[in-house]
């Protein structure tokens, strides 16, 4: 395999928090004290993954594919959709090797919970577990991630070709 083969991409997303649903991390609900407002159900790590798979493989943003402006995504899951777009990363010729996500939230602490949201992930996409490292910071008081109006994640993906 030639490095010309490998595709990296980056995905990024953020939510608000505040809406009355569970939180989702990775198809995970998270104890909160809110869930995060969104189209869909707001999984906001799945969004970055899927929007790093995306643009490592040179295909249309999640925006693009799955608009907030279509009724047929309101509440969508979010596992549903990184399905589809997992589908067409396939289809483009590629497969996933491995993920690293950072999560960025003020609240909850998610320590205890950063290996079962890998192992969602890994199971979500078909990357090995040992290919999946969610890391967690906190926003230190900073922006609005650090007083708590939101959580952040960033995602990098490496596509390999199939």
């Amino acid at each position: 395999m030639s490095l010309s083969d490998w595709r990296v991409g980056i995905g990024y997303d953020i939510h608000r928090t505040g809406a009355d649903r569970p939180l989702l991390l990775g198809g995970v609900s998270v104890p909160a004290e809110a869930g995060l407002v969104g189209h869909s159900d707001a999984d906001v790590l799945l969004h970055a993954v899927a929007d790093a798979f995306l643009g490592a493989a040179n295909l249309p943003d999640i925006g693009d594919l799955f608009p907030d402006t279509d009724p047929a995504y309101k509440d969508a899951d979010s596992g549903t959709l990184l399905g589809e777009v997992i589908r067409r990363v396939r289809e483009a010729g590629f497969k996933p090797s491995n993920i690293d996500a950072i999560i960025h939230a003020q609240s909850p602490k998610l320590t205890a919970h950063k290996r079962i949201i890998a192992e969602s992930v890994a199971t979500l996409t078909g990357v090995p577990a040992d290919r999946v490292s969610v890391k967690a910071k906190t926003g230190e008081g900073l922006d609005a991630v650090g007083r708590g109006e939101a959580i952040a994640v960033t995602v990098v993906v490496l596509l390999v070709g199939a």
